[in-house]
């Protein structure tokens, strides 16, 4: 593409393919969307070697870009990485299609039957950075949920991400689906990205995945509401009455299983009734995995820790890095989330019923969890078999959003000749 023109013109004729998809999935039978799934699972296992061979295009690519190591940990795929994506789209088949379900069914004096049943949004425009697995992810439960939807890639999975999309339109046309109800923008031109902001008249709804800038790009500049979060800046609260190896598992795992995802501790909050039971325990665990630690207080006297500056807490660092410090009991903790927290997922560590219920209660995270690691902030892990991404907003959806939550509803309404006086 030369110029914006072409891009308007590109969005425009795939938003249009897209909205005529959109109203034959919205009748599609379940059995009919999970046969194009599981056939593109069956695809993706097929094309394994095509899919990595251009895999391999993109780590080169993002190897010249300077891409950080968390970013081309998320940008690479291996056997592993792609039999995880045909389980996960096998596992979306298999689930319970949420089109048609009956949310609420009552009946008015009026003589009126009136029902409130799950529908499809329409389109749904996915636009996201390196990890070229949301290709299959955001296509299958958009299908699932019988949308249409119009994926756009980062730069740097643009060849994983075609391989991939070629996957899921082989699955549609053995199930007899269209083919524009999964499209893929054929472009790195960012143009694209600003027309599909603004293509009001052919997308219902826009999902960022991707790091701060990009988040914070759609969110600033889309005319077509977004479910997304900013920042995944995800604490830990190790309560005074935690059990002390249950703590030290959950902590190492939240830092360092991934550290590139958003459900990645960020930092870790020690009740001062811990420490003073403990000491730095759960900081030592941490410098022994290789994390760099920033803290502050008492937490300096323990060997090795970087002093923390004002800025390390509320900092989403995606890497091998995090803050600590003690706090004052639940309430301490909570007043620290309050301030620094990015309402994506907190998790406190404790054996106190009264602790955890005030944690769940007084905090409004989209994910609150008590003795897990928050590394499980995930659709997968939550039974969803995938997700499309995580929404902190308050509308609509919110924490992992996977099929139920990409529909709306409808009022059925049903009478006998029913007037109104």
């Amino acid at each position: 593409m030369k110029d914006d023109m072409d891009a308007k013109g590109l969005i425009e004729t795939m938003g249009a393919a897209a909205r005529a998809a959109s109203a034959e999935l919205a009748f599609a039978s379940a059995e009919v969307k999970q046969k194009a799934l599981e056939a593109a699972a069956d695809a993706v296992l097929a094309r394994k070697g095509d899919i990595i061979t251009a895999n391999g295009e993109d780590m080169a690519y993002g190897a010249e870009k300077g891409l950080s190591p968390a970013m081309m940990d998320r940008l690479m795929l291996d056997d592993a990485r792609i039999e995880a994506i045909a389980k996960g789209l096998r596992a979306v088949a298999a689930q319970r299609d949420p089109v048609g379900d009956t949310i609420a069914e009552w009946d008015m004096p009026s003589g009126l039957h009136i029902k409130r049943v799950r529908t499809p949004l329409g389109v749904i425009g996915v636009i996201y950075e390196s990890r070229p697995n949301v290709t299959a992810d955001a296509g299958a439960l958009c299908l699932k949920s019988g949308n249409a939807v119009i994926l756009r890639g980062g730069s740097e999975s643009f060849h994983s991400s075609r391989a991939i999309h070629a996957c899921l339109l082989e699955g549609l046309r053995a199930a007899g689906l269209p083919e524009a109800a999964v499209q893929l923008v054929p472009t790195r031109d960012r143009a694209a990205v600003a027309e599909m902001l603004r293509a009001t008249e052919f997308i219902d709804v826009i999902v960022p995945r991707g790091g701060k800038g990009l988040v914070g790009l759609v969110q600033a500049e889309a005319r077509v509401p977004v479910f997304a979060h900013l920042e995944g800046i995800c604490h830990i609260y190790a309560d005074g009455a935690a059990d002390l190896e249950q703590a030290r598992a959950v902590v190492v795992n939240a830092k360092t299983r991934r550290t590139g995802i958003c459900g990645a501790m960020e930092c870790l909050l020690i009740d001062r009734a811990f420490w003073e039971k403990h000491g730095g325990v759960l900081i030592e665990d941490l410098l022994k995995a290789g994390v760099e630690v920033r803290v502050t207080g008492d937490l300096l006297q323990i060997e090795g820790v970087t002093e923390a500056s004002a800025e390390d807490f509320g900092r989403e660092f995606l890497d091998m890095i995090c803050a600590a410090k003690i706090v004052d009991g639940v309430d301490g903790a909570i007043e620290h989330i309050r301030r620094y927290g990015s309402q994506h997922t907190e998790s406190i560590l404790t054996e106190n019923d009264a602790a955890a219920d005030r944690f769940f209660e007084r905090l409004d995270s989209a994910i609150l969890m008590r003795n897990a690691s928050t590394q499980f902030a995930d659709g997968g892990e939550f039974g969803m078999g995938a997700e499309i991404g995580i929404a902190t907003g308050k509308m609509h959806a919110r924490g992992p959003v996977g099929a139920e939550q990409l529909t709306s509803f409808k009022y059925l309404v049903t009478g006998h000749g029913t007037v109104r006086p």
